[in-house]
């Protein structure tokens, strides 16, 4: 086959055509590299690689060409420049890097493959190294597979290969000057990954295994082994001092990967480390999970974003080329599980689990490729389970072609032995010490393993968190000062709206900093404060007390409703300016990012955030709060239940915007009811505020209080620029957030019947009863749903002596919002004489309905439920 434009004689042809050669095995090698330790037959040659498709022929091969610098001479036979090609780039390792869209990377990397022939020259000292870790991970994993038969531990036998990669990452990395890696990764091998990287005691894994061993005895419910965290200071082999953490984790795999990334530049902002290169996130994958969840591109989407940025995560992954019985031919559409980082360019090796020499060398391009160019780096790990998905499975079922190949292997540590023994490496009766030495060590590891009080309580209050501790349900009911001086809130409010002279802002936006200002100008009983304001002087008021504030979501500068401007736009030159950055020289760090269009990954990036920064106001806003439903696995997973699974505390702000107005099922329930049903032993708070001053003193308690919890806030839409819906300097000054909000009326005595209620249908409840004129009729307002201070509401409703009737009053539908959560706590506070009853929405299957004028109706149906004399309740 002639290629177009190859038929011309001459050194030009020939010139152009080999060099097109080798830029082809650059590009394509990898699809013929030997990376299967399990394959059934050798790799295909692509294609892209016969050189009747490159423009040769098969007499030309014995010819002279040049080599552009391949090999040192300066011509060679092309069999000899294929034979070579193919020695680097078909070998047991595959490499896929051009066009990265970085020449100086190409280049180096090029540089570096090339010159060494894609072979690592090591000394015996470090082949000795490799086996040791061979050695101790396989045997670990044969130790748990005999003392405790049939329990799940997710074994790494056929991929004992990461625990060399991990160490050299870690070894080469902290010699790089990396002094801190964060770690994530999913069930497989991460006992391996505990015990024999990060040095966690056999004892305790052992005891994890034992009959003995109760959760219970440390706080909270606890959880499997396999999805534990771990933190520990490791010493490497050139004397580096490293702290490596292990995130812990839920079997929603990757759903990880966000929160590692948040919590690694959580770190490097707290430890101002701008170039990003002392702190690494390290995310290990299973093949299946990473080309199949959309979390996996999520993440790796914050990459280049300003505010998300890492300076590169190292991506392993443990290849087993089948997802639970799946194979890949099944679950994924492209040719490797990995090629999801060529949408941003990364630089991949595919390594065969066979040939760990080879692997450890990819590990050192890898960790280097990172601290030189800040980039993400994939080491595709292609090896196999041996035991199938876990110690309980078979896999025969479903691929007994395949287990059958799986159980006549050699295990890799007994090849990489033979290979040192047969080079004259490694003694044959030295291998024999070390694997009988290390098993010993085991048994004797079992036999003192002695537990008398059970396990100790991870530790939670240490480092960044030495300031914190962990609270009752009760301690959450202690008011905390959260009030501000109203001439500082005036100060704060001056410098948030006065902006510079040469700013030239949208006159729409000019006149709102202009209303703003006057809220907190003149007489006190016109110092009134809307929400947008309420918020501006909580963040200022953080600010300039020195805690960091960080603000992150789809659209949030601006803010959904146009109520926030945190960043201003210069109308003239596209300038941007932050306000709340500029209150005084000496503040905390103001940080609001537009986030990508995602939820997943982003919540799982504040989530991490708040877990490594706990003095910060870490906020996420959802555009609207229906959108959290994209977020869903951090919030079950993570967000409610990291302190009773993990002993973990987060103190993580979820701002969701909430209110039936006629907008759609999509774009009024932030659903309530989910929260709620999240919600047991103190997790967190569930708080639908009516008042900004309410709002402003539940921001500033975030961060005041000396503990953490997560706080879900509904905040509001049409409520934004209600004019109802303010708030007295006084209020922001004197008072603190009330969990509970009372009548106004001060005549309790002639109150017959008492709604009560929780968020912005108060307003439209205030308004029926002044234009019916119904004053017998209380409302109360529950604006901490939970947990619920109970103590507090029942000295709410002694005051109502002649109260017969007690409705709650809601928009949502009747399995919607908080009502089957608040009807038992009702029922149980309320005197047995007194009759509570539902008004509200019908039980439905969409949160809203999609008509305005229907919801209108509805709405007009539900305040005439809660005032007529006779009232039924909703079905």
């Amino acid at each position: 086959m002639e290629v177009a434009g190859y038929g011309r004689e001459g050194k030009e042809c020939k010139d152009f055509r080999v060099f097109h050669l080798i830029q082809s095995y650059r590009i394509f090698g990898h699809l013929m590299a030997n990376i299967n330790p399990i394959a059934t037959k050798p790799p295909v040659r692509p294609r892209e690689l016969e050189i009747e498709t490159l423009g040769f022929k098969r007499t030309e091969l014995s010819e002279n060409f040049p080599t552009y610098g391949l090999l040192e001479k300066e011509v060679a036979p092309l069999q000899e420049i294929i034979t070579t090609l193919e020695q680097i780039y078909c070998g047991t390792i595959g490499v896929e890097y051009m066009g990265c869209q970085s020449p100086e990377l190409e280049k180096w990397l090029q540089t570096q493959i090339e010159k060494s022939r894609f072979r690592p020259r090591f000394s015996i000292e470090e082949k000795y190294r490799i086996f040791q870790q061979l050695n101790k991970a396989e045997l670990f994993e044969i130790f748990l597979h005999t003392k405790y038969v049939g329990q799940k531990r997710f074994s790494l036998e056929g991929g004992e290969t990461l625990i060399p990669i991990l160490s050299e990452v870690v070894e080469l990395g902290a010699m790089l000057g990396i002094d801190e890696f964060v770690l994530g990764m999913s069930h497989r091998g991460r006992l391996n990954v505990l015990s024999n990287i990060m040095n966690k005691s056999y004892q305790m894994v052992f005891s994890e295994f034992e009959d003995f061993y109760d959760p219970s005895l440390t706080e909270g419910s606890g959880d499997v082994k396999y999805h534990k965290g771990f933190s520990a200071d490791v010493v490497t082999q050139n004397g580096h001092k490293v702290h490596i953490g292990l995130s812990p984790n839920p079997s929603h795999l990757e759903s990880v990967d966000a929160v590692v990334m948040g919590k690694v530049r959580a770190k490097q902002v707290c430890r101002q480390d701008e170039e990003k290169k002392k702190i690494c996130p390290i995310l290990v994958h299973g093949d299946a999970a990473l080309a199949g969840q959309g979390i996996v591109y999520e993440t790796l989407q914050f990459c280049n974003l300003q505010g998300y940025g890492t300076g590169g995560t190292i991506h392993l992954v443990v290849n087993n080329q089948i997802g639970f019985t799946t194979l890949p031919k099944d679950s994924r559409s492209t040719p490797h599980c990995t090629d999801i980082a060529k949408s941003f360019s990364f630089p991949i090796f595919h390594v065969n689990a066979e040939d760990p020499e080879g692997c450890v060398f990819a590990a050192m391009l890898a960790i280097q490729l990172r601290q030189r160019f800040g980039c993400d780096v994939f080491i595709d790990l292609n090896c196999y389970r041996k035991y199938g998905h876990n110690e309980g499975d078979e896999p025969a079922f479903t691929q007994p072609l395949e287990y059958q190949i799986i159980r006549k292997k050699k295990s890799i540590r007994e090849i990489y032995r033979d290979e040192l023994i047969s080079h004259g490496h490694l003694e044959k009766k030295m291998a024999e010490e070390c694997e009988k030495e290390f098993s010993s060590g085991l048994r004797l590891e079992l036999d003192e393993l002695q537990i008398k009080k059970g396990p100790s309580i991870p530790e939670a209050f240490a480092g960044v968190w030495s300031a914190y501790r962990r609270v009752e349900l009760k301690d959450l009911f202690v008011p905390v000062n959260t009030g501000v001086a109203e001439k500082q809130l005036v100060e704060i409010a001056t410098r948030i709206c006065t902006l510079p002279q040469d700013f030239h802002p949208h006159p729409k936006v000019k006149k709102l900093f202009e209303e703003r200002l006057a809220m907190c100008n003149g007489p006190p009983d016109e110092k009134k404060i809307d929400w947008g304001m309420a918020e501006q002087l909580a963040f200022g008021s953080l600010l300039v007390e020195g805690s960091h504030v960080r603000l992150s979501g789809q659209d949030c500068r601006r803010g959904t409703f146009s109520q926030r401007h945190a960043m201003l736009v210069d109308q003239e030159n596209n300038r941007r300016y932050f306000p709340l950055s500029k209150l005084k020289k000496e503040q905390g760090r103001f940080d609001v990012f537009n986030s990508h269009l995602s939820e997943f990954a982003v919540l799982g990036f504040e989530f991490g955030y708040s877990l490594s920064y706990p003095a910060a106001l870490v906020l996420w806003e959802a555009q609207f709060g229906d959108f959290a439903n994209g977020a869903q696995v951090i919030i079950d997973q993570y967000i409610s239940s990291s302190e009773q699974k993990w002993y973990r505390f987060s103190g993580l702000t979820l701002l969701l915007p909430h209110g039936f107005e006629g907008q759609g099922p999509e774009h009024s329930s932030a659903r309530i009811e989910r929260y709620l049903q999240l919600s047991g032993d103190g997790n967190m708070q569930v708080v639908n505020p009516t008042t900004p001053a309410q709002y402003f003193h539940l921001l500033r308690r975030q961060v005041v209080r000396k503990s953490r919890k997560p706080l879900i806030v509904f905040t509001p839409k049409g409520l934004l620029r209600h004019p109802h819906v303010l708030s007295s300097m006084r209020e922001l000054e004197s008072q603190n957030f009330q969990e509970i909000l009372d009548d106004p009326s001060e005549d309790k005595e002639k109150i017959e019947r008492l709604l009560i209620c929780s968020g912005r249908i108060y307003y439209d409840l205030i308004k029926e009863r002044e234009e019916r004129k119904a004053n017998h009729i209380g409302i109360i307002r529950i604006e901490q749903l939970y947990p619920f201070h109970s103590e507090d509401f029942s000295r709410v409703i002694e005051k109502y002596k002649n109260a017969k009737t007690f409705y709650w009053v809601q928009e949502e539908p009747k399995n919607m919002g908080a009502w089957a959560y608040i009807s038992p706590i009702l029922d149980e506070l309320l005197p047995e004489s007194r009759d509570l009853r539902y008004v509200g929405r019908p039980r439905s299957a969409s949160p809203a309905i999609g008509s305005h004028t229907m919801h209108v109706k509805e709405h007009a149906q539900i305040l005439a439920m809660a005032y007529e004399v006779k009232n039924e309740s909703g079905n």
